[in-house]
């Protein structure tokens, strides 16, 4: 798992936080933000057949789950951290402290037939 940093800059009025997608493995298409998740709380739990995306942690702390069919990753990342999700790659991500924010860039606009919705299916269509 590619752990990227997004360096926030900091001062009295608070801190700004830039990206500059020539620097990612894609054109982003989409960007989307999750926020106001319980403490705990488990999203995303699913595959894409050709979305690319970029989770960006605002604030707070995700725990992000990577699952390439054989194994499993996990990597907690804070503000500023990032990491890269491959297509056909499993993902989710538990929220933990109940103050987070993910930024989501995508290689796509939505297309729900571009998921993966169970674990099961995404096995088979791995052949695994």
């Amino acid at each position: 798992m590619n752990l990227d940093h997004f360096w926030p800059f900091r001062d009295e009025r608070g801190w700004l936080l830039p990206f500059e997608f020539s620097k990612l493995p894609f054109i982003p298409k989409r960007i989307f933000f999750v926020a106001d998740v319980p403490q705990g709380m488990r999203r995303g739990e699913h595959a894409h057949f050709q979305t690319q995306q970029y989770l960006i942690c605002i604030s707070g702390r995700v725990r992000i789950g990577l699952h390439n069919g054989t194994q499993l990753e996990e990597r907690e990342i804070g503000q500023g951290e990032s990491v890269f999700i491959d297509k056909m790659i499993w993902d989710y991500q538990d929220f933990l402290t109940g103050k987070d924010c993910i930024a989501v860039l995508c290689s796509t606009v939505y297309d729900p037939s571009d998921y993966i919705l169970t674990f099961k299916g995404y096995l088979d269509v791995r052949g695994l």
